[in-house]
């Protein structure tokens, strides 16, 4: 890797570890710049998988205000993130690199559906919350959802924020930078279980990771994923619902192309 490779690689993972700070699909920045360098896709993923770690930890760490009172939800959601990312690295590392190709524009769609109309669909599972007791945690039918979404993340992770804050918006009523904080928190807990799963393999040599990679994504995506709190957290919540959806079009016509 020379002085030009690193420094977009280094930048790539600033703007992505803000990106997912604030929306997610940071992914979708740092994934094609590797690619573009000639990285293999499975090697470029993985290694940006890794690399996002620090970001995303970074990312609920300054969101830690709007995390307090949260435990037992995170703790809850936190064990369908970490099934679901364990069930998502296997494939990848078992099934065809481009097998979720299909899928995953599919994916984002549907989450930018469930973001756009959450005040409509918000209301009407606070009118049946009221009727059948509150689930603070969103009950099963959340639960199964976490646990999709880290399987996808598991698997590729670009744009899983957006599912996941289209899915906790409308199972949780709580205000949306609550569950914006929330929604980094499991990014992390997906990204970390994946990475920890790809280490383990890479030390028996089933599988290859460009470290170099992997330190400069991370040392960006920490700095950009301080940032980006800083930024998101001041985001009235109609404003970070228009990013959300804006970057999830973005990420679909990316993957489309």
């Amino acid at each position: 890797m020379n002085v030009l490779d690193a420094v977009a690689v280094f930048a790539a993972g600033v703007a992505a570890g803000g990106i997912n700070s604030i929306v997610g699909s940071g992914s979708l920045v740092t994934f094609p710049t590797l690619v573009a360098l000639g990285y293999p896709p499975v090697v470029a993923n993985i290694s940006n998988n890794l690399g996002l770690v620090p970001g995303n930890v970074s990312a609920a760490f300054g969101y830690r205000e709007e995390l307090r009172g949260q435990r037992d939800r995170l703790i809850r959601l936190g064990s369908a993130s970490l099934v679901g990312a364990l069930i998502g690295a296997v494939l990848l590392l078992s099934l065809p690199a481009r097998a979720f190709d299909f899928i995953v524009p599919g994916l984002i769609m549907i989450a930018l559906v469930l973001v756009i109309v959450q005040p409509r669909l918000q209301a009407w599972m606070q009118a049946r919350r009221e009727e059948n007791g509150h689930r603070p945690h969103g009950g099963p039918l959340l639960w199964t959802g976490v646990l999709g979404t880290g399987v996808y993340g598991g698997y590729f992770g670009a744009a899983q924020g957006i599912v996941l804050i289209g899915l906790l918006g409308i199972a949780i009523d709580d205000d949306l930078q609550r569950l914006n904080g929330v929604k980094n928190a499991l990014s992390a807990v997906v990204n970390g279980t994946a990475a920890l799963l790809f280490i383990g393999v890479w030390a028996f040599g089933g599988t290859r990771i460009n470290w170099w990679a992997v330190l400069l994504i991370a040392l960006g995506s920490t700095l950009g994923g301080l940032l980006g709190a800083k930024v998101g957290r001041r985001i009235p919540p109609l404003i970070l619902r228009g990013v959300i959806v804006v970057v999830g079009l973005v990420a679909i016509v990316n993957l489309l192309s």
